[in-house]
């Protein structure tokens, strides 16, 4: 049997949320964002009326503000959109309990069991009229036989829509799109594909899957499966979704970044952020991925895996400061950063010693992150800090643990 696949994406979804609490600003163009005054700082969503004016997401505050003086800007409700993103999901979950979500805003539901609801079209329609009944927010829904398609279909036609892409339509349908708008196809695999004359998804279908291996090791033949409509990852089921994939925090700066010093103290906040969120979760990492955006909205993300497990403010702030040190040219300054922790285990895991590090100087700093936790929990965020963030108080006096981000988990 032809698996059913849907993907469904919740319109202009924080947005959409305020738009829907707040009466008096529907009808004009909102955008959700940061603090304009400390450029935390860029444009997380927008509903239609804003897009009018060509609003980015990702854009700065003051940007937008040019294209739109108008511009209704409120601070984002993460509590508000979690609620709604649940509500959302025990819709999705009365058809089918293979929901993988991705990201607040969007999920893949595999309905192919669901015969009592009838096809795949019927089920979205269904669900898309239930999201506006019952949460008064809209949703574009793709119905194809692969997650990729079923993601390009939520994708082709905004808002309050059902897109199916079959076999029969695909190479009409998803062949002429930019290569881009394929997942996972960056700024930076675009240029590359766009230099070897490989500009849309059915070109890229078309080239040798051996060239695209050349070209990009083992992501080349990623690339080649996704856009012949190849993939047949399988949607996870809900009650096997982890609770939480990686932890992470990422901010604008209050200004532009123009040394490693300036880097430094930005990371160690975000970093410290991060590790007390890993200590409160109970968890330890192995992983560190940083990202990076200069002031011209280019960006970058790298990662590294360390050879233990650790939940230690300092040692996750210096393997950050490791990759950026490794990585990044200073060809720009610097606008945004962030940086995350995956491979998250429970922080009772055995540990197995190492000849080459000093683990009681490990414990003693687990220890000490243990009893400032315990401190700013008490009496504030700023009652205890290194000294390394006195050296700029403009750029160490945010709280990111409290103005925290939450960020799409990965398709794998």
């Amino acid at each position: 049997m032809e698996r059913v696949i849907l993907h469904s994406d919740c319109n202009s979804f924080y947005a959409s949320v305020e738009c829907l609490h707040r009466p008096e600003i529907r009808e004009k163009p909102v955008a959700v964002g940061g603090d304009v005054e400390q450029r935390h700082g860029i444009i997380l969503a927008k509903n239609q009326i804003a897009k009018k004016f060509h609003i980015q997401t990702g854009e700065a505050l003051w940007q937008a503000k040019q294209k739109c003086p108008d511009l209704v800007i409120v601070p984002p409700n993460y509590n508000l959109y979690l609620r709604f993103s649940r509500l959302a999901r025990q819709i999705y979950l009365d058809y089918t309990d293979q929901v993988e979500p991705f990201g607040l805003d969007e999920c893949w539901l595999d309905v192919t069991g669901s015969a009592v609801k009838g096809n795949g079209m019927a089920i979205a329609k269904e669900i898309s009229a239930r999201i506006k009944y019952e949460l008064g927010i809209t949703v574009s829904i793709g119905v194809s036989w692969n997650k990729i398609f079923a993601k390009l279909g939520s994708d082709y036609k905004k808002p309050d829509a059902v897109t199916p892409i079959s076999k029969d339509n695909f190479k009409e349908i998803v062949w002429p799109l930019s290569a881009g708008d394929l997942l996972y196809v960056g700024r930076a695999t675009q240029r590359k594909l766009n230099s070897r004359y490989i500009r849309t998804i059915g070109e890229l279908a078309n080239t040798p899957e051996e060239m695209l291996h050349s070209l990009f090791g083992k992501w080349g033949d990623v690339l080649y499966c996704f856009s012949n409509g190849l993939d047949t990852t399988p949607v996870g089921k809900f009650d096997n979704q982890p609770t939480i994939k990686s932890i992470g925090n990422s901010t604008t700066t209050p200004r532009d970044l123009t040394n490693n010093e300036d880097v430094k103290i930005i990371l160690f906040v975000l970093a410290d952020s991060v590790a007390r969120r890993v200590r409160e979760q109970g968890f330890k990492a192995r992983t560190v991925c940083i990202s990076v955006r200069d002031n011209e909205l280019s960006s970058f993300t790298r990662q590294f895996t360390i050879k233990h497990y650790t939940n230690i403010t300092s040692e996750i702030a210096q393997e950050g400061m490791n990759l950026f040190l490794r990585h990044y040219r200073w060809y720009k300054p610097i606008r945004s950063i962030g940086i995350s922790v995956t491979d998250l285990v429970s922080d009772t895991i055995v540990t197995q010693m190492d000849l080459f590090s000093d683990e009681k100087s490990r414990v003693r700093k687990e220890r000490l992150d243990g009893a400032v936790d315990w401190l700013k929990n008490r009496f504030g965020n700023y009652s205890v800090q290194p000294a390394v963030l006195l050296a700029d108080r403009q750029l160490s006096g945010f709280d990111p643990k409290k103005d925290h981000s939450i960020h799409p988990v990965g398709y794998f």
